[in-house]
């Protein structure tokens, strides 16, 4: 018996019993649909966040206090006069520009209307180390931070809740109590992938925020920072950047032979750790979803352990006129994998349109679906259908055939 031959019994055989065969594939539809929705949902998250990543700029460094490792004996704040001494080009000749910044949730006020953000502090060369650009008006500029200016950048989202049907630019509104006028809007971030998004985001100059605002100083009179952006001069310059950051910062802090105690990141280490993150998580899901199709496989099985036994004698009719075990065992077997691929395909259907419909519902979210994700689902499909087909098949194959026939 030829396969196409063998195919077409399959067919008939699963017609025969339309709503059993329906309920069988369920478990698999549902499997592979729950599958294909979160590893699109995931492919598409890890892409935006990637691409939000790599919006900021290529060739940017984070300072921050501190290790992830916790080894260093004393840690000390970063200030606003390492940032300065990390721009002299004598001793960071691979450094481009160099943006402290101090940052701190608070609440702002227009009128009548309110909400959270986070305030940061920063200098005029945020704008360009961050890849940060206003919508209307102008950013933060060197004057703002030199005589302490209270002026305010307002992030998009920011805009949009204060000021639904007024030109914010020129007005005045208040952080902490305290008055600032609004000098200009950002453009739309959109959702971001650690923290507050940046469209919730309000831009103050540094100096007003360490001294108006928050009112933090060290013993030594000087502003701490949050953390320090670096622009390195083009990619192949990162490496040497990193060097000349680390020795200034090791010398501003006096460290002759103890650990740094503070942490450089670079884009490339942010994107590894969101990629990773991200696909921990989707592989547990996808597994959470894989469950299904377990139990999809086992109804399988089930299925054709009664479809053996309803059709024992026409085993033992076939068997009789000259089918070989192999035949019967192809024809289970065959019959297997078309329940779980036709499962799979309606199943593959439904994750691709679900996986949609939720990135239509969240804006900033995508599906992002590969033809590797595609294969493996009909794959994984079609083994599941062999798998749990491959005992009911045998048991056919093994009937007797004169047994088959006195079967009632």
């Amino acid at each position: 018996m030829n396969l196409v031959e063998s195919l077409r019994i399959a067919l008939r055989a699963l017609s025969a019993n339309k709503l059993r065969a329906m309920l069988t594939m369920l478990g698999i539809i549902i499997g592979v649909a729950a599958v294909i929705a979160l590893l699109a949902l995931g492919q598409g998250v890890q892409a935006t966040v990637e691409e939000q990543i790599e919006g900021i700029g290529a060739n940017l460094l984070i300072v921050f206090s501190g290790t992830f490792s916790g080894e260093a004996q004393r840690i000390q704040p970063l200030t606003y006069r390492e940032s300065q001494a990390l721009s002299d080009p004598l001793y960071a000749p691979s450094v481009a520009a160099v943006a402290p910044v101090i940052q701190r949730s608070a609440t702002i006020v227009f009128g009548q209307r309110d909400g959270d953000a986070s305030v940061v502090g920063c200098t005029a060369d945020y704008s360009f180390v961050r890849n940060a650009n206003v919508m209307s008006g102008r950013f933060i500029e060197d004057r703002d931070v030199s005589t302490r200016s209270r002026v305010v950048v307002l992030g998009y989202d920011v805009m949009v809740n204060l000021f639904p049907d007024t030109d914010p630019v020129g007005q005045t509104a208040k952080i902490r109590g305290v008055p600032f006028r609004v000098i200009g809007v950002m453009e739309k971030k959109g959702g971001g992938g650690f923290g507050p998004p940046e469209d919730r985001w309000v831009y103050i100059p540094l100096t007003t925020a360490a001294v108006r605002l928050f009112g933090t100083r060290t013993a030594s009179g000087d502003f701490p920072v949050s953390e320090i952006y670096v622009a390195a001069l083009d990619q192949e310059n990162i490496d040497p950047a990193i060097e000349e950051v680390t020795l200034i910062l090791r010398e501003q802090h006096r460290l002759t032979y103890q650990d740094n105690d503070f942490t450089i990141v670079t884009q490339d280490d942010v994107l590894d750790v969101a990629g990773s993150i991200i696909g921990v998580l989707t592989i547990f899901l996808g597994a959470i979803a894989g469950i299904s199709l377990l139990v999809g496989g086992i109804g399988i099985m089930n299925i054709m352990l009664v479809s053996v036994t309803e059709r024992t004698r026409e085993i033992g009719i076939r068997k009789a006129v000259g089918a070989k075990r192999r035949d019967i065992l192809m024809q289970f077997l065959i019959e297997a994998v078309v329940l779980s691929v036709m499962g799979g395909l309606v199943g593959l259907t439904l994750g691709v349109l679900g996986a949609r419909t939720v990135a239509r519902l969240q804006p900033d979210l995508q599906a992002v679906l590969t033809p590797g994700i595609i294969l493996m689902a009909t794959g994984f499909s079609a083994a599941v259908g062999l798998f749990f087909g491959i005992y009911p098949a045998m048991r056919a194959a093994r009937l007797h055939p004169i047994e088959a026939l006195r079967y009632e």
